[in-house]
């Protein structure tokens, strides 16, 4: 008994610590900058976030038999707005919720005919668990890893997690709408 007492207040004093290194905005000092992380693309190639240094990056893990995919035609939205001003949109499918279609090719297919996406989409990667790709491996170390479909990960233009937001954020949801916009390079 004395040992899981022991345990749970050791996992207690990492929680807080862990809250604290949140709160004072240093939790990501250390670990690195999202520009270190590449992705396969749908389309064939890679896409290497340190092209996009500079500018903010909204990552969405996706799913295409998920209840939130209506959520495609918000993110193109997002695209369509910003990408003048900087941003790109970055769709990664994944089945890591057991919601995706089984190819890259039905994948690509449900989004172009379903919701004219044209914004880049990565090849289905895995976002939780052991498999995870190492960019939200980063993500989950820093406390802005998906618990479901559709979430979204703010990237400024330092590379930094700028935002992190779950699936019940719309594309539209002003909160996202100011953290990307509060992201963007000035206008000139």
């Amino acid at each position: 008994m004395r040992r899981r007492t022991i345990i749970g207040l050791g996992l207690a004093i990492a929680a807080a610590a862990l809250g604290r290194a949140a709160a004072t905005g240093s939790r990501g000092a250390a670990e690195g900058s999202a520009a270190d992380f590449t992705f396969r693309s749908l389309d064939g190639g890679v896409i290497h976030l340190a092209d996009f240094v500079g500018r903010p990056v909204l990552v969405v893990n996706t799913a295409s038999r998920c209840g939130f995919s209506g959520q495609y035609e918000g993110l193109q939205a997002l695209w369509d707005r910003y990408r003048d001003r900087g941003l790109t949109v970055l769709g990664v499918p994944s089945d890591s919720f057991r919601q995706e279609l089984a190819s890259a090719a039905a994948v690509k297919k449900f989004c172009e005919v379903n919701f004219s996406i044209d914004f880049p989409m990565a090849e289905i990667t895995a976002v939780t668990g052991s498999a995870a790709h190492p960019f939200y491996a980063w993500a989950y170390r820093q406390g802005a890893g998906p618990t479901w479909n559709f979430h979204k990960i703010l990237i400024d233009g330092d590379g930094r997690i700028a935002g992190s937001f779950g699936p019940m954020t719309g594309p539209q949801s002003p909160k996202l709408v100011e953290a990307i916009e509060a992201a963007l390079p000035p206008a000139s």
